[in-house]
């Protein structure tokens, strides 16, 4: 590294010091306590003799799957039972020491064990207890399984995603990761809360309501006009011109017109129609939504004469909000692309790094572990420590 930050020391992480335990299978909960992890808490991850059944998603790195290479650097792997009485004992001497305890199990499944979270915070009041579910409780649904798919059709997400043609699902996990980023916040909230009070939180986070709170633009959009947001692909179902447009050499280029000041030099520019804001049909944005194919065509037009290169020289000099729709390789590639080293099992990965920078730094990330990796470790610790 070069720069005034060169030869600077790392600075200590927020959560050192603390004791995650987090009792966690596949996405929403593993993501929420890697960013723990990445912050410097000391995360042990309670899993099946065969191991998180994330790991055998796929075997893209090294073997391991893409995604529990992404959601587990920097923790440690237990191999435990939670219906084992002797397992369950040692839960509860951790436990005893914890500051968050995780878990995503099946619907009841850590309250059938002794681990639910109103028992939990009784036993244990400085504990913050996350239950993350599918549906929430209290509801009809609170006892059926959910995956990121099915709640991407249960939210309605799949319902404005695609083309006109049909549903979409969105191409990552997105209802996972918005349940996963909302826990994380609570979680830090209520370690602020307990700075203050001395006293632990219980939270719950449903996948479900992760994705429904990212629905509210359509859903007050559709209670107050009665209209549902049709599905329009990549463009956008009320500001036009806002889509994606081919060009000369095959490509796509995706811009976003936001106010008639744009627009007028949108036109003046890269179409080299000075005149034809002042037209009917392309005067305003609600006009021009009213008009979209039209509008839609002559756009289409106008890059389809140009390169890549020529369009970005025109939609800059416009100063045209404007990017490529980049295949996988392209982002492999992207200068604006961050990736951090990450040890594995099988080998070093480079993974993209968080987003967040402090003090201009990226998180150093700790190595993914193998299934069972520091079982000897944390019982041999733990043994003989009182349960409460």
């Amino acid at each position: 590294m070069t720069g005034p930050l060169a030869g600077r020391a790392a600075p200590r992480k927020p959560l050192e010091g603390l004791l995650v335990v987090s009792l966690e299978q596949a996405v929403a909960a593993p993501y929420c306590s890697s960013r723990l992890a990445d912050a410097g808490a000391r995360v042990i991850k309670i899993e099946r003799p065969e191991g998180d059944f994330a790991r055998g998603y796929d075997a893209a790195v090294h073997g391991l799957s893409s995604y529990f290479v992404w959601l587990n650097r920097g923790k440690q792997s237990l191999v435990a039972d939670i219906k084992d009485p002797g397992d369950a004992a040692l839960l509860h001497r951790m436990l005893a020491r914890a500051d968050v305890f995780i878990q995503n199990l099946a619907p009841g499944a850590a309250a059938r064990a002794g681990f639910g979270a109103e028992e939990l915070r009784a036993r244990y009041p400085r504990l913050i207890t996350v239950d993350i579910t599918g549906y929430g409780s209290g509801n009809a649904y609170q006892d059926m399984k959910a995956y990121d798919l099915l709640v991407q059709a249960e939210s309605g997400l799949a319902s404005i995603t695609g083309h006109p043609a049909g549903p979409g699902r969105v191409g990552v996990s997105a209802c996972d990761i918005a349940c996963g980023m909302a826990a994380h916040a609570a979680v830090l909230e209520a370690l602020i809360s307990r700075s203050l009070t001395g006293e632990g939180t219980r939270l719950e986070v449903s996948l479900f309501d992760g994705m429904a709170d990212w629905m509210n633009v359509p859903l007050l959009y559709y209670e107050g006009t009665g209209k549902v947001p049709p599905r329009v692909g990549l463009a956008h179902p009320s500001i036009c011109p806002y889509g994606a447009f081919a060009l000369a050499d095959g490509s796509l280029v995706l811009i976003s017109i936001q106010n008639e000041r744009e627009w007028a030099a949108f036109c003046a520019v890269v179409l080299e129609e000075p005149e034809l804001p002042r037209q009917p049909g392309y005067e305003s944005n609600n006009a021009r939504v009213a008009n979209r194919p039209e509008v839609d065509a002559r756009v289409a037009r106008a890059f389809a004469g140009l390169t890549r290169e020529q369009a970005a020289e025109r939609l800059n000099r416009a100063k045209t909000a404007y990017g490529f729709v980049n295949e996988l390789p392209a982002l492999s590639d992207h200068p604006a692309l961050r990736r951090v080293p990450v040890a594995t099992p099988g080998g070093e990965a480079s993974i993209v790094a968080p987003p967040a920078l402090r003090d201009g730094l990226a998180p150093e990330l700790g190595p993914v572990p193998a299934i069972g990796e520091h079982s000897g470790m944390i019982r041999e610790e733990f043994v003989g420590l009182p349960a409460s």
